[in-house]
C-alpha cells in the first residue's frame, strides 16, 4: 500500500471515531418520497430534526425520526456521561440508495397486463459533533 493511500486511510479511521451512524435496510418506502423527507433535516442539529420530523405528516418521516433516536443512541453508548445537549449534534449525511423492488402485475384492458414496482430504499444518518470539529 503506497504512503499517500496508508494516511488517507488513517485519516478515516480518525474521522470515523468522531462520527456516528445508523442504518435502516429495505424500507418499504419508495426512494424518492424517503430524500424529500430526509432534505428537511440534512444539516440540522438533532434537537431541531427531531421536532421537524416529529410534526411532518409524512409516513417517511416517522422511519427516520425512529432512525435518528437509533444514531442517537449510538452515540449516547460510546459517550457516556456526556449529555445530548453539550455535544451541539447536528446531522452530517443522509443518504437514501435504491433496495430491492418487489414487482407484480396488474390487469389491464384488452388483455394486457400492466407492471406494477413497489420500491424500498435504504437509509443511512450519519452525525457528528461540532465541538469535535473545532478542536482539530
Amino acid at each position: 500500500m503506497g504512503a499517500r493511500k496508508h494516511l488517507r486511510s488513517e485519516e478515516l479511521k480518525e474521522a470515523r471515531k468522531t462520527m456516528y451512524f445508523a442504518g435502516l435496510r429495505n424500507c418499504p418506502t419508495s426512494p424518492r418520497k424517503m430524500r424529500k423527507v430526509a432534505d428537511m433535516i440534512k444539516g440540522e442539529n438533532v434537537e431541531m430534526a427531531l421536532h421537524i420530523l416529529q410534526h411532518a405528516p409524512q409516513e417517511a418521516a416517522r422511519r427516520l425520526y425512529k432512525l435518528l433516536l437509533s444514531a442517537i443512541a449510538n452515540w449516547q453508548a460510546k459517550n457516556e456521561g456526556v449529555r445530548l445537549e453539550d455535544s451541539n449534534l447536528f446531522i452530517k449525511e443522509v443518504m437514501v440508495d435504491s433496495a430491492r423492488m418487489l414487482k407484480r402485475i396488474r390487469p389491464a384492458p384488452q388483455g394486457r397486463a400492466f407492471r406494477i414496482r413497489k420500491r424500498s430504499n435504504h437509509v443511512t444518518i450519519k452525525l457528528e459533533s461540532k465541538t469535535q470539529i473545532n478542536e482539530n
